[in-house]
């Protein structure tokens, strides 16, 4: 059952639910930060009085455009772009790109609206937005990936800029993809702007760390959740989802820090891997020859494979959802609390439903949200893009040493937000507060714009 909103509040809801219908993805990620507005507006009557929530609600701007390429087989293939530019207080719309079936404008908005507060959260000067396409990069070749984001990029080219809007990539998204997106935007604008698209390569722009960011900070952030606790990853069973970049990077970092990782998987089922997961094969699989996971048990026979099994029933101290939103639903929550789990870290998008998230915080268990928790990655990208200003190159050392100062930042303003607004250890209501305040003083900054 959801927490009733605010009165104040209540009629915003409803307005974003007339104005925005059928996108669910948005409603629930509107909600979720509105169900911890209303002691803010208290507090901030100014916040009210020039509608910071109904203005933040809505985007700047909204672009939908036709996207047409043609296969290997010379067929025509049409699919849909989005590009939501959602809120620029704090600096250039920042956020990832994501290729894959499931997108439309509904979860574009939803990742728009959180990397708002997100990007807040990081404490650099950067605002939210997102973006993608239905296209579905699986089974492609390499020339058909090509010719997808070369035709992307023709429009999308008109709408971006270093100092206007900077993407990045997401799911189906990744190194290749961006290259063949910023070869295309030099070619059609004649100029060399590294900082129009993060996620670079290393050798043309790129920063070192990057790749490892999303996952190594989700995990700096839940060390930080263990050691308020005075408890550490040390010896921990952990339980990570999907088998993709922020994932194999949580495994990794979790491994450095002592914990043991037993689970990973991807959309058609999961690995558990009592003796711990072998990191090295998973990349060889997934990095290099881009193979299912389920030829991980080939390679290592005292594992087992689950297709299509539920990857939150293996017993774990820490869940690490690291693959896509609503993967942990109010039954996998009660699971994993009845199994033991002391800490939840979301290194993927809003992969907790509400009810979820219910019996989190009825556990009392260290919960981090994705706005804070996942932060990382986004905070590297702009890290990348101060390294394009100043045309400089950091190393790998300094580059994760930045990233893990933000991370014990964001969970320290979290932590001492919660606490001000009278639930300690509450660490949603710290990050949407710590978030939405900082953007909501700027707008009031900027006048009604």
């Amino acid at each position: 059952m959801a927490t009733p909103l605010d009165e104040k509040i209540e009629p915003i809801y409803q307005e974003v639910l007339a104005r925005n219908p059928g996108e669910i993805e948005f409603h629930q990620a509107v909600r979720e930060v509105l169900e911890s507005l209303g002691p803010v507006l208290v507090k901030n009557p100014e916040f009210a009085e020039h509608k910071i929530i109904e203005r933040i609600c809505e985007p700047e701007r909204q672009i939908i455009f036709r996207v047409p390429w043609v296969d290997t087989h010379g067929v025509v293939q049409i699919n849909r772009g989005f590009r939501v530019e959602f809120n620029s207080a704090l600096g250039p719309y920042k956020g990832g790109l994501r290729f894959h079936p499931s997108v439309y404008l509904g979860i574009i908005k939803f990742l728009g609206f959180e990397q708002i507060f997100k990007n807040s959260l990081t404490g650099l000067p950067i605002g939210g937005g997102k973006g993608g396409s239905d296209f579905d990069p699986k089974g492609k070749t390499d020339g058909e990936i090509m010719r997808f984001c070369q035709s992307f990029m023709t429009e999308l080219y008109r709408h971006i800029g270093e100092h206007t809007d900077v993407p990045a990539g997401d799911i189906g998204v990744g190194g290749r993809e961006i290259g063949f997106m910023f070869g295309t935007y030099k070619r059609i604008t004649n100029r060399w702007e590294a900082g129009v698209l993060t996620g670079k390569g290393l050798n043309w722009g790129g920063s070192l760390a990057r790749t490892e960011a999303t996952g190594y900070g989700a995990v700096y952030f839940v060390d930080e959740m263990l050691k308020a606790r005075k408890d550490n990853f040390d010896g921990k069973i952990c339980s990570v989802s999907g088998s993709g970049n922020v994932s194999i990077y949580t495994i990794e970092k979790i491994q450095q820090l002592g914990g043991k990782v037993v689970t990973c998987s991807d959309s058609n089922g999961y690995i558990y891997d009592e003796k711990g997961i072998d990191l090295k094969l998973v990349q060889q699989l997934k990095e290099i020859e881009r193979r299912r996971i389920k030829d991980y048990v080939n390679y290592r026979k005292d594992a087992k494979y689950v297709k299509g099994g539920n990857i939150w029933e293996i017993p774990c101290q820490v869940a690490m959802p690291s693959a896509t939103e609503n993967e942990i639903n109010g039954k996998d929550a009660r699971i994993l609390v009845e199994n033991g789990c002391i800490a939840v870290g979301e290194g993927a998008n809003m992969p907790t439903t509400p009810e979820g998230i219910s019996i989190f915080q009825g556990a009392k268990i260290a919960y981090g949200p994705g706005k804070a928790a996942n932060a990382g990655g986004v905070a590297t990208s702009a890290l990348e893009m101060q390294q394009n200003a100043c045309r400089d190159s950091w190393d790998f050392a300094s580059t994760d040493q930045k990233l893990q100062r933000i991370m014990q930042n964001i969970h320290k303003d979290c932590f001492e937000m919660a606490d001000k607004y009278g639930d300690p250890g509450n660490y949603v209501l710290g990050a949407n507060i710590a978030g939405f305040i900082k953007v909501a003083r700027a707008m009031l900054a900027m006048g009604v714009v």
